[in-house]
């Protein structure tokens, strides 16, 4: 079985109002999606999560959005190129900043909510992100979504000097184009925890998946996203984690 590196978003609670559960997520995770202020967040919440991020030995990564905060990043936006790889500076160096303080290494980019979904479907976009990115530091790597033919996205990073994590999910359905099914859909987000499972060691194991429309896909990847926003998601990342054999 492949080693699945496993990704979840944290920090993303908001002054006295508490999304998730952090402090259980982290030692099942081996990449931290750090929110950093646009989507969620504030600069209390961020340097305690990268805080515990380093307590647990877990990879710290910026997690930016658009500028959504009642919303969560998860509403498209009309924003000009520049304005989107400003966006991305903004974040990323402010959670930079933070990680420095705390005595740890920023060493990745996730884009978050409907930011991720756009990007995808406009290159333009995905290069004022990886513009954004190269121009704070080429060494970090970005994540994008696993996808059937990725050799566009390839040939893009490496204008930009970047190296691609590819992600898949284990609660999410896919269409056969390898395309995420929209969060609007009945059915696009699992529940089932012996479904997410399923899909998980699917994936980890390189084998192919059911789609929405009936038909199987495979899609290779790097890090494999699990959720911690309520006690059913947390035991679903346990049973993952014990699956993938990540002790």
């Amino acid at each position: 079985m492949a080693k699945l590196l496993l990704n979840a978003d944290v920090g993303e609670s908001l002054g006295a109002w508490v999304m998730g559960d952090d402090e259980a997520l982290m030692p099942l995770i081996d990449l931290a999606n750090i929110a950093c202020g646009f989507h969620a967040s504030d600069p209390d919440i961020m340097r305690t999560t990268v805080r515990l991020a380093a307590e647990h030995d877990v990879t710290v990564g910026a997690h930016p959005s658009y500028p959504d905060l009642i919303g969560f990043g998860r509403r498209s936006m009309t924003c000009t190129e520049q304005q989107v790889e400003n966006f991305i500076l903004y974040q990323v160096g402010a959670l930079a900043a933070i990680c420095h303080a705390v005595d740890t290494q920023l060493h990745y980019v996730k884009p978050h909510g409907a930011l991720y979904s756009d990007m995808m479907k406009d290159h333009a976009l995905l290069a004022a992100i990886m513009r954004g990115v190269s121009t704070f530091n080429p060494q970090l790597k970005l994540i994008v979504p696993a996808m059937l033919d990725p050799e566009p996205v390839q040939t893009l990073a490496k204008k930009y000097g970047l190296q691609l994590w590819f992600e898949v999910f284990a609660d999410r359905a896919y269409h056969q184009d390898g395309s995420l099914v929209s969060r609007a859909v009945s059915g696009a987000v699992y529940h089932e925890q012996s479904t997410i499972v399923e899909q998980a060691i699917q994936l980890a194991n390189g084998h192919p998946i059911q789609t929405l429309e009936g038909t199987a896909i495979n899609l290779q990847a790097d890090t494999l996203c699990v959720h911690g926003d309520n006690l059913a998601s947390i035991q679903a990342a346990k049973t993952i984690h014990t699956a993938l054999k990540y002790d």
